[in-house]
């Protein structure tokens, strides 16, 4: 269920360890989703070690709704994820992705601040 997805880390990359305890996988299963999304494309340290950004840790996390909650077939979540079907899902778990960012308070502030300057 969407409400129960945890808040992803404020970092610009994680680690194929730390996306899977997120998003509560196994390793083997985000390779195989890998190389059957065409949109995740987590690039490789000098070392060839998966590292993923932040839209690709929200891409998984739609995958995993699709497939698991929704109980989308393989083929199914790749054609809902490429018509935008799962972008109501990214939309509506955006609040979620902005309450871990650390900075969020200190961007309020400044706008509250800007708006009473102008």
């Amino acid at each position: 269920m969407i409400d129960e997805t945890p808040p992803i880390p404020y970092k610009l990359f994680f680690r194929i360890g730390e996306v899977s305890q997120l998003v509560g996988v196994e390793p083997h299963v985000l390779r195989y989703w890998e190389s059957e999304f065409p949109g995740l494309s987590p690039k490789k340290s000098s070392s060839g070690q998966r590292m993923f950004r932040r839209k690709d840790v929200q891409l998984l996390f739609s995958i995993k709704h699709l497939l698991y909650d929704e109980k989308f077939t393989i083929e199914g979540a790749r054609k809902a994820l490429k018509t935008g079907k799962a972008t109501e899902l990214a939309a509506s778990r955006e609040g979620l992705f902005r309450a871990a960012d650390p900075l969020a308070g200190i961007r309020q502030e400044l706008a509250d601040i800007l708006k009473l300057l102008a």
